[in-house]
């Protein structure tokens, strides 16, 4: 596996961190711990770029966050579920997948000298 998709992954993960610290800090040290959270947050995003296209690596962030953000509300939170919010989750995912074979296929195609 590519050391970039490692930082994509802890970035994924530390999103959901900050994300949960939003919702549970109340104290000055909780949102000290949830800035912290967030630099390293960031850090891990970028240097995932360093290796991995920005743009595939952006939309892998922004759509676990955003999958992960909706499922934690249903699951830890007591948000309410619908067939809707599982539709358009699995979309987001979907796009993410076709973004990096798409990423997949121009690499391809730059390597054999086609445009």
């Amino acid at each position: 596996m590519n050391k970039g998709w490692i930082y994509v992954m802890l970035t994924c993960l530390f999103e959901l961190f900050w994300v949960y610290g939003f919702n549970v800090a109340s104290t000055f040290w909780h949102w000290a711990i949830v800035i912290v959270i967030i630099i390293t947050d960031f850090y891990f995003l970028s240097k995932g770029c360093e290796t991995l296209p920005t743009g595939t690596v952006y939309a892998v962030f922004a759509a676990a966050g955003t999958v992960g953000t909706a499922l934690m509300d249903i699951f830890i939170f007591g948000g309410d579920f619908s067939v809707a919010k599982s539709l358009f989750m699995t979309l987001l995912v979907i796009g993410v997948i076709a973004l990096k074979l798409a990423d997949n296929k121009s690499d391809d195609a730059q390597g054999k000298g086609v445009a």
